[in-house]
Order: structure tokens, then sequence, then C-alpha cells
């Protein structure tokens, strides 16, 4: 199960890098508000419809409410808008470094809220994950790739690194206790949908952004959303599940250095030396988790 758990979590750092690459230009024509919207309430119908059709939702360990309320308003709501916001603003690849903070981050929250002590292996193999995605993503700002002010871009991602921790981090004494991870995930989105209608239909000019919205357009932000939210997040879970929350999170950390290659294929933007060296870096962080 470990096993599978880990690569559960490199699967969701996939899907977090394809998602990025799309969503950068319907994220930048829609806006952080009117983007976030399309995701979460399609992916919202979406997932409520598997669990269902599992047979998930009698599974569900209810009396962990708060922590859904909280996985919700915090870790989707509130983070995925910073992190929008900062996609916006510094593209894919710094808004991808700023988030990989989240794996410290979990990994120290854990331990001050859950008790969790990461092995010196596992704190080993952890700290050769985030040194090749830092080392894969710092040329872009030395090459002056991505050019908007250092600050604005820091202090979105790591208000959204923070919330996403603490809004992964919630849930996991119910996933112990029992609720699929699917069931999970369907709820954490159907409540961040219910929240964000509800400020969407508090302001008019929102209202008539969302009703003007072109279907293809919407179709190409409802993608990556699919991606993130419902099959990269449900994975994360699920390594949350088997995993010591700290390793989950450095193994869900590595889609800075998986966006590398997909960048190279569809824009034609070749690596830097330093950015494949950290690539094989990161490599060799998740073969000394693995093995």
């Amino acid at each position: 199960m470990v096993f599978l758990a880990s690569l559960a979590g490199v699967s969701a750092s996939f899907g977090w890098a394809g998602g990025s690459l799309l969503a950068h230009g319907p994220a930048r024509r829609l806006g952080s508000f009117t983007f976030t919207w399309i995701q979460l309430v399609a992916c919202a119908v979406i997932m409520s419809a598997l669990s269902g059709a599992a047979g998930h939702w009698a599974r569900v360990s209810w009396q962990h409410w708060p922590a859904f309320a909280v996985s919700a308003a915090a870790g989707i709501l509130a983070g995925n808008l910073a992190m929008i916001a900062c996609l916006r603003a510094a593209g894919p690849r710094q808004t991808e470094l700023l988030l990989s903070f989240k794996a410290p981050l979990v990994a120290l929250m854990a331990f001050l809220w859950l008790g969790e002590q990461l092995s010196a292996r596992d704190i080993a193999g952890a700290a050769l994950v985030l040194a090749g995605v830092f080392l894969a993503i710092a040329p872009d700002r030395a090459a002056g790739r991505e050019g908007p002010p250092l600050y604005k871009a820091a202090a979105l991602g790591l208000f959204a690194t923070f919330c996403q921790a603490a809004g992964y981090l919630s849930l996991k004494p119910a996933l112990l206790d029992g609720t699929p991870v699917l069931a999970a995930s369907a709820i954490r989105l159907s409540l961040a949908a219910l929240l964000i209608t509800l400020a969407g239909a508090a302001a008019l000019p929102r209202r008539q952004a969302l009703s003007q919205v072109p279907l293809g357009l919407a179709l190409r932000a409802l993608v990556p959303g699919i991606l993130g939210y419902g099959v990269s997040s449900t994975l994360l879970l699920f390594a949350f599940t088997h995993l010591d929350a700290g390793l989950a999170a450095a193994l869900g950390s590595l889609s800075p250095v998986l966006v590398l290659p997909l960048l190279w294929a569809v824009r034609g933007e070749r690596p830097a030396p330093s950015a494949a060296a950290g690539a094989g870096l990161a490599v060799a962080g998740g073969a000394v988790i693995l093995l």
C-alpha cells in the first residue's frame, strides 16, 4: 500500500503539472473568480455523481464535518483563488515553485497537530525532492523569463500554500476513520462550490460575467479543473491516507519538475542545464522515498 500511495502522490504531481500548463491561458482571460467557479461547480457535480455510483456516501464519517468545512473554505476556495491569481501574475513555473513549500509546511503542521515524525531516510528523500524542485525552477527568475514583481507572486503563492496545506491536513483524521477519498473529495468540492456560488450571487458584476463566458472558453477552463480538483486532489488524499503527511506532500510537489518536459514539448521551451539537474535530483529523492 505504501508503494501505491507513493505512486498516487507522484501521479497527482503529474496531473497538476499538465493542469497548470492548460490553465494559464483561460485563467488570464476569465479572471480568478470566474475561472474557479466554473471548475468547482462542474467538478463538484462530477465527483458527487462518481461517489454516489460507487456507493461511498454511506461510509463517510460525518462527525468530522468541521474538517470538511475547513478543507473546503481554506484548502479549496481561499487557497485556489490565491493560486490562480499567482498563476495569472507569475506563470506556471514560478507558481509551482512557491507551492512546493507546501511539503515542509505540511510536515511541520503534521508534527505539531498529529504528532507525525518522519524517519531520517524519508527526510533525506523529501529534502532531495525539494532541492531538485528549487533547482529546476530557479533559472526562470534568473533569466528573466517570468517578470512580475517577486513580492506579489511570493505573497500570493505562500498564502495559497498555507491554505492548501491546512485543507489537506485537516482531512486526514476523517480519512483514517474510513471516509473514502472519492467521497471526501466530493464533499470538499461541493462545499467550496456552494460558497463561491453564494459569493457570486451577491455581486451583480460577477453574475453578469458568468453569463457571458463563451462555451469554448468554459470547456478550456474545465479540463485543467478535472485534472487538478478531480484527479490529482483525490490521488493526493489517497497518499495522505496511507503515508505520513509530510512525505505525501513532498511527492505531491514534483509538478515543477514534471512541467519542464511538457513545456519543452508544447512550447519549445528547452530546460536549462541546471533545471535538468534539478529534475534528476528530484527523481533521486523520490527513489530514496520509494525504495
